[in-house]
Order: structure tokens, then sequence, then C-alpha cells
């Protein structure tokens, strides 16, 4: 499986359940990196897209306590248990974990790849990705040039996970 992510210096990925900022290079990588896979998110991720609808041209899984909870057009599982039965019917490298927090946190140990986008500027945030950079298991195999979107630098990074 993979991750992907925006983050902050800090690691930063929210605040208020918003991203911390739109930069349309990163949403544009994200949305040709994720096109025609399976997304694994929260409630609370989908809840904060436009309409609270589901991504168009993918399959989205949300992951919720919430018995009750429906989206039309997604996948809605209750357990790590039933997300790995939905998974299974998937080749794990088309699987991308977007988010939130908890849904990463729950995830990385089950993922081999992480699509980060570092952005040199250290926001307000109230959630963090895992600092990756603070994990020996973890390893940054590929990295752009410097990107700036008005005043902010970014970075395209890859990381996978060692000894897999």
């Amino acid at each position: 499986m993979n991750l992907i992510a925006a983050v902050d210096k800090n690691w930063g990925i929210g605040r208020k359940n918003e991203l911390l900022v739109r930069i349309p290079a990163d949403q544009k990588f994200f949305r040709e990196t994720t096109t025609g896979k399976v997304v694994v998110m929260g409630r609370k991720t989908l809840e904060s897209f436009p309409n609270g609808l589901p991504l168009k041209n993918r399959t989205n899984i949300v992951l919720t306590h919430d018995e009750s909870y429906r989206v039309p057009g997604a996948v809605i599982v209750h357990s790590k248990e039933e997300l790995h039965r939905e998974l299974a019917r998937y080749d794990s490298e088309d699987v991308y974990v977007i988010g939130g927090e908890t849904i990463y946190r729950q995830l990385l140990d089950e993922c081999d790849v992480a699509h980060i986008t570092k952005i040199d500027f250290a926001y307000d945030a109230d959630a963090y990705f895992p600092n990756l950079d603070e994990r020996p298991e973890w390893r940054i195999t590929a990295d752009s040039e410097e990107q700036t979107y008005f005043d902010l630098e970014y970075y395209f990074y890859k990381y996978e996970r060692a000894g897999r």
C-alpha cells in the first residue's frame, strides 16, 4: 500500500479539518497519482471534500466507527479487519491511504511507499502525519528540485520502507 500527503516543516497536515494550504501542482500530482486507483480515508477526510462527496474516478473506501454512516459512491468499512477484506480485492500497489491523521497512523506499518510533498513553512496545524525522517525503516528514494508557489517552497519526496 501507498501513503500520499502534503506536510509542513513539522509534518502538520491540517487544521480544523482543512488542508493547511492548497498548492495547484501538489493537487495535480495527487489527482494524477490516485486517479483510477483505490483511496482509503477516514470519515472526516471524506467530509472535507467538496460537498462531502467521494473523489471521482477512484474507488473510495472510508474507515469509520459510525455504523450508520452512508455515502453514495463510497465503500464504508467499520474495522481494520473489514478494511483488509475489502482491500484484498485490489492490487496493494493500487491502494493509496489519503488521511487523515488517525488513518495514517493506523495503516503506516502496512505501507511500503509514501509520496510526501514537504512544504518549507510551519503552519498552525492540529493534525499531523508521522515523521518519516525519524523512522529508520523509511528512506527517501526520490526527490524533486525545489518547487515554488508564490513565496512557498516545497519538494516532492518518495519514501520507501527498507527491507521489504
